[in-house]
């Protein structure tokens, strides 16, 4: 009896134990399903890509580089200390004096003294670089967001394109499923069956080929994001759709001007240019060197002396500076138009392509997609009932999927144009 009891115990822990296991798995197997469901959204996917991306933190570094040079631009000059020990005898070895009898010693402390604002001119001139490296810096990261952005739109394009293969595949497996009660009842013949069945094999090749492509959008996006999270716990999620109201060109352009960071940083680079030539006309001017020396000359047991020194300005040894500052306003100028007239190019371009693609999706969602469904379905029901034939059906099945797919791939490319009219622009102006 107790043998009995025990095995009984020792069986109800065993089966309590395997319980708790198979619950601590299913919980593990819902967590993971839960952290591959959490798609990101494409706010999410902008601040991951800030945080982590390679280029972006090595471009702020290079801001925290500009800032440091700022402080080397803005320092005074060190004083200068010289020691002088005169008039040393060391052959001199008489009774009466020594080889330090005439010893005379001295110290001298000078300072070069900057005159015309020189040092308020470098730091103006390292501050402007500052500027310029802001601006480049903000000029990087609309040029990645942009990549970020395509990367974003390919995925949720891929997304969209598996989706629409399952619902094929699953359209045309219960058509397949009617077509074989069919054939069991003597409706159709055996050839017609198998022409179904081994059209069958595109669909299925459309789903794999749609389940690579999507994976390797994923992939394309974790490079970018510089995350290691495996693909298959990794999703986005945004709409993919179109809205036919855009900005007025004047308004694209306007905004254009007013926040392109590379267009700021050529207005800059003008900037800097005449800073650089102020200062290049500020170091052709002569700067004093004061000097204050300290020393003892017997009998006179001490003295002080005042010294101001001038270099004699007989050559212009700046003026070669000169010159090339001030061709560089010339040429820096004429990069600023160059950036402007860019700017113009950008928006004008990506506005004639969004402005196409709106002229091109506007009719399939008023029209072609409500027909193609419309003839699909009909056709489906007339050969279910003899009144079609099967070169029809098949027709009708073909043209859905092709008018779904370049649906799904002209949304892709008004997405595609929306971000290069953003690239262009400066900023979000379609989301």
């Amino acid at each position: 009896m107790k043998r009995s009891l025990c095995r009984f115990g020792v069986a109800l822990f065993a089966a309590a134990l395997l319980a708790a296991n198979g619950f601590a798995q299913q919980a593990q197997q819902a967590q993971q399903a839960q952290q591959a469901q959490q798609a990101l959204t494409w706010q999410e996917i902008q601040a991951k890509f800030q945080a982590a991306n390679p280029s972006l933190l090595a471009g702020q570094i290079g801001i925290d580089e500009s800032r440091a040079q700022e402080i080397s631009a803005y320092l005074r000059p060190n004083p200068n200390l010289a020691v002088l020990l005169d008039q040393i005898a060391p052959f001199d070895s008489g009774p009466d004096h020594g080889p330090f009898a005439y010893l005379l010693p001295s110290a001298t402390v000078s300072y070069l003294h900057e005159r015309r604002h020189k040092r308020e001119l470098r730091l103006e001139n390292a501050q402007d670089a500052t500027k310029i490296a802001i601006s480049n810096q903000e000029d990087l990261v609309r040029n990645l967001l942009f990549n970020l952005r395509q990367a974003f739109v390919q995925t949720l394009q891929e997304k969209a394109v598996l989706a629409l293969a399952k619902e094929n595949l699953d359209y045309y497996d219960h058509l397949l499923g009617v077509n074989r009660d069919r054939y069991k009842a003597g409706d159709i013949a055996r050839v017609d069956l198998d022409r179904l069945e081994l059209q069958r094999v595109q669909y299925e090749s459309d789903l794999q080929t749609a389940d690579v492509n999507l994976r390797t959008a994923k992939i394309q996006l974790l490079m970018l994001l510089n995350d290691r999270t495996p693909v298959e716990q990794f999703d986005v999620t945004g709409p993919f759709d179109f809205s036919p109201q855009i900005l007025p060109l004047d308004q694209a352009r306007q905004a254009a001007l007013d926040t392109r960071p590379d267009l700021r940083a050529a207005m800059q680079s003008v900037e800097q240019a005449e800073a650089a030539r102020r200062l290049a006309v500020a170091n052709g001017s002569t700067d004093p060197t004061i000097a204050v020396d300290v020393g003892r000359n017997p009998p006179i047991d001490a003295y002080i002396g005042l010294s101001v020194s001038v270099p004699l300005r007989v050559f212009d040894r700046n003026q070669g500076e000169k010159l090339r500052t001030k061709l560089d306003i010339d040429k820096n100028q004429r990069q600023l138009d160059i950036a402007r007239a860019k700017v113009f190019s950008d928006v004008d371009s990506a506005y004639a392509t969004i402005e196409s693609s709106v002229a091109l999706l506007q009719p399939y969602k008023d029209h072609y997609l409500e027909q193609a469904s419309r003839v699909r379905d009909t056709i489906s029901f007339s050969y279910e009932h003899g009144a079609a034939s099967l070169l029809d059906l098949l027709n009708a099945q073909q043209d859905y999927r092709g008018v779904q797919l370049s649906y799904l791939n002209l949304i892709a490319a008004y997405l595609q144009a929306a971000g290069q009219l953003n690239l262009a622009v400066g900023r979000e102006v379609i989301q």
